[in-house]
């Protein structure tokens, strides 16, 4: 069938009833749909948890004994492709708890003193802008500490621009059982490269009467020395997990922030179970609680 401009269809043209049906029948789509059981997931009334792997919202971890991994050293922020990390690092002997000690008492490698990170320097400040972070996952592979991961919280919404930064105490993972508070000493006897390597499993019993003489009120203080005596397994690794229910934006995430600093116990906490406070440095050896999945540490 030709017109009068030469124009021939590809595709063979309805007659008849079907010529007069053609204008609506792209609706028979939509009607035979209409009847069909819904296939989509009913959030936020039903969450499902993500692959294990899935690049969500950051954290920042804890060694077991309590002491946070960052040490300030801006390795996240310079790798970051979309400057949405910003972080300053500062002293642990510029920390009020060392302000007796004597002037170069505190050297990088010293376990003595108030630590708020194992070695020399800790994250004072520890900035994500959300609204930048396009969750590539360089600033996981540029941590030389194993500080940063990402966890598989997804729910980052918010309704302010302000709110969209996150702060340190926004992405630092709550301390788990039998950790102790910081800032408190290094493990006796050990340095900043034994932590690094997982060789420093729970509290010592030195860090806890450290913290009983400045903190007595703290309540990490029961936990911590049931794991420095033996009568409890080391601290379990934590993880963000899927946000209740609990109004969308700044009310979810300052029940984030509350939860920052506060025991929570682990899901599965071996009953009578015993581990060693610090273990022989071994090179290469796995950290303790870690896990294959570069997101969930």
């Amino acid at each position: 069938m030709h017109d009068e401009t030469g124009y021939q269809p590809l595709r063979p043209q309805a007659k008849g009833l079907g010529e007069f049906l053609a204008p609506v029948a792209g609706f028979g789509v939509t009607f035979a749909s209409m009847f069909k059981p819904a296939v989509t997931e009913d959030y936020p009334r039903k969450k499902v948890a993500p692959q294990r792997r899935y690049h969500g919202r950051h954290q920042l971890n804890r060694y077991a004994d309590g002491l946070e991994k960052c040490i300030g050293c801006e390795l996240c922020a310079w790798a970051c492709p979309a400057d949405a990390i910003y972080v300053e690092g500062a002293s642990n002997a510029d920390l009020p708890e060392n302000a007796d000690a004597p002037q170069g008492a505190l050297a990088a490698d010293s376990p003595e003193g108030a630590h708020i990170s194992p070695g020399e320097r800790y994250g004072r400040v520890y900035q994500i802008n959300y609204l930048r972070c396009i969750f590539c996952g360089l600033c996981i592979e540029a941590c030389p500490t194993r500080a940063l991961t990402m966890s598989n919280d997804y729910e980052l919404a918010g309704n302010s621009r302000e709110g969209m930064i996150y702060e340190k105490q926004d992405l630092l993972a709550p301390l788990s059982e039998g950790m102790l508070a910081a800032p408190h000493p290094m493990a006796e006897g050990t340095t900043d490269t034994d932590y690094y390597r997982g060789d420093v499993l729970g509290a010592t019993q030195a860090q806890v009467d450290w913290v009983r003489e400045r903190r007595p009120d703290d309540e990490t203080l029961a936990a911590a020395e049931a794991v420095a005596a033996g009568k409890q397994a080391g601290p379990a690794s934590r993880q963000h997990e899927l946000r209740p229910d609990a109004g969308p934006g700044e009310a979810e995430k300052a029940a984030g922030a509350a939860a920052v600093g506060s025991v929570h116990s682990p899901e599965a906490a071996g009953a009578g179970a015993t581990a060693p406070v610090v273990r022989a440095a071994t090179p290469g050896t796995a950290e303790p609680g870690g896990d294959a999945g570069r997101g969930v540490r």
